[in-house]
């Protein structure tokens, strides 16, 4: 099986979790060194990956739901890329993207408590809802069994 992450099946998905994350990671290095400075603009940045993460759950969820019909569509599957649902390569992609997304915000969390730096622990849920969007659209799952007449 080709890697799914390469061809038409959520390459362009991938790349936008990964260009979100840096731009976390670049947001985060720089309110770490100035929070004064840059704080509102990383609040305001930070809830905005929030809203976008928000609404790729609902979109995945929805996806999920209209596939429930054929399909016996897990929720680790779905939203976490479970084996068998997601292939070795998609799900460490996107898990290192939303890793790397925790670990930096509650790091510079920890250096500035009790300032709008903390509104970027809001963030990583842009990076899971773009991995469940990918589960939505492109997970496997087993078909549904035909109900057999009693």
């Amino acid at each position: 099986m080709a890697d799914s992450l390469d061809g038409p099946e959520g390459g362009t998905l991938w790349r936008v979790t990964y260009a979100g994350t840096g731009v976390l990671v670049v947001s985060s290095s720089a309110v770490a060194v100035d929070p004064d400075l840059f704080g509102p603009v990383y609040a305001a940045l930070s809830c905005l990956f929030f809203l976008v993460g928000t609404v790729a759950l609902l979109w995945a969820f929805a996806l999920g739901i209209s596939r429930s019909r054929l399909e016996e569509v897990t929720i680790p599957g779905l939203f976490l890329l479970s084996a068998p649902a997601a292939p070795p390569a998609v799900r460490r992609r996107f898990r290192r993207a939303v890793v790397l997304e925790m670990a930096v915000v509650v790091a510079v969390a920890a250096l500035h408590p009790f300032t709008e730096v903390a509104f970027g622990v809001l963030a990583p849920l842009f990076g899971l809802g773009c991995m469940a969007v990918w589960g939505g659209r492109h997970a496997r799952f087993e078909d549904r069994p035909t109900p057999t007449a009693a």
